[in-house]
């Protein structure tokens, strides 16, 4: 049977106050609230305990009251012995005060341009040098490979690049298709009003090889590899493999990074010539449907 909460206090000896729980402490029951108890901490009190073995159910209404109990008996220098709470409380307790409250402040004022200006240079210098860092490495590593010293495998080498070769050509090649596609329509719609369609060849070609097929190409395996690869580093980074490896002597930059970035620079002027490709043949597409489309046209006319 549920028995609604309330607590009573209990003077057993001078200056010790004792804290009985009784009844359910939960969110549903409305336990009561922290001020009726605050008001009884004067200056005689200076020992704050609890028992709980008359406490039942208990949820987050038991821990606010008892953070507010608590908290006013620091506050006011009061010892506050918890052993009568249960464990589970205890913990909670103890979890919520382990991690200190963030407070956000408010500027006073408009920070000094002086200041700002200051910041932002020493923040760009601190990239510049990671960046420096960075280029460094990549450097190294490619001298050691270049005489002898590989400082990854190349299996690993191979199947980098058939994540960024064969694994792209299925988004690479929906993506081309239809950019030559939509190149091809607007074309013809546009070149149609000054009877030059003849030049929808053209413009198709020239745009996907001057421009749309490395830049279509680009923006597909930025998104895909890209996002791929920063997810394998930063899952190794949080498992500490990253710094497994520095313990052992192997470069992290040379073994993980070299590799993904040789694989993409032997495969990203493939996928563009592929890209090209897929793309003429896209708008080619529409041109063979327009022409279908005069051909059927012109017969009805005829007859």
């Amino acid at each position: 049977m549920n028995r609604s909460p309330s607590f009573t206090l209990d003077r057993t000896q001078p200056g010790r106050l004792e804290i009985r729980l009784v009844g359910d402490w939960t969110l549903l029951a409305a336990p009561p609230s922290a001020e009726t108890l605050l008001a009884q901490l004067d200056e005689t009190v200076c020992h704050l305990a609890f028992h709980c073995d008359t406490l039942d159910d208990w949820d987050t209404a038991l821990l606010i009251f008892l953070k507010k109990i608590i908290a006013t008996a620091e506050k006011q220098t009061l010892t506050v012995d918890r052993t009568g709470l249960p464990a589970g409380v205890q913990r909670l307790l103890a979890l919520s005060e382990a991690v200190p409250e963030t407070t956000t402040h408010a500027a006073s004022g408009r920070e000094h341009p002086v200041t700002r200006i200051g910041r932002l240079a020493l923040a760009l210098g601190a990239q510049t040098r990671e960046v420096a860092a960075f280029t460094g490495e990549i450097l190294l590593a490619f001298a050691a490979l270049l005489t002898g010293k590989a400082p990854f495998k190349f299996r690993d080498f191979w199947y980098f690049v058939q994540c960024c070769g064969v694994a792209s050509l299925p988004i690479v090649s929906l993506i081309a298709v239809l950019v030559g596609v939509i190149l091809s329509f607007v074309g013809a719609v546009q070149l149609q009003m000054f009877g030059a369609q003849i030049y929808v060849a053209n413009l198709v070609g020239l745009g996907m090889v001057l421009e749309m097929g490395a830049l279509m190409s680009g923006v597909i395996i930025a998104g895909r590899i890209g996002a791929s690869y920063a997810a394998q580093l930063g899952t190794m980074q949080v498992n500490e493999e990253i710094d497994a490896l520095r313990t052992m002597g192997i470069s992290p930059v040379g073994f993980l990074v070299l590799p993904r970035m040789l694989a993409l620079m032997l495969m990203m002027p493939l996928l563009c010539v592929y890209a090209v490709i897929m793309g003429i043949l896209g708008g080619s597409l529409i041109g063979v449907s327009m022409l279908v489309l005069w051909v059927v046209v012109f017969l009805e006319q005829a007859r």
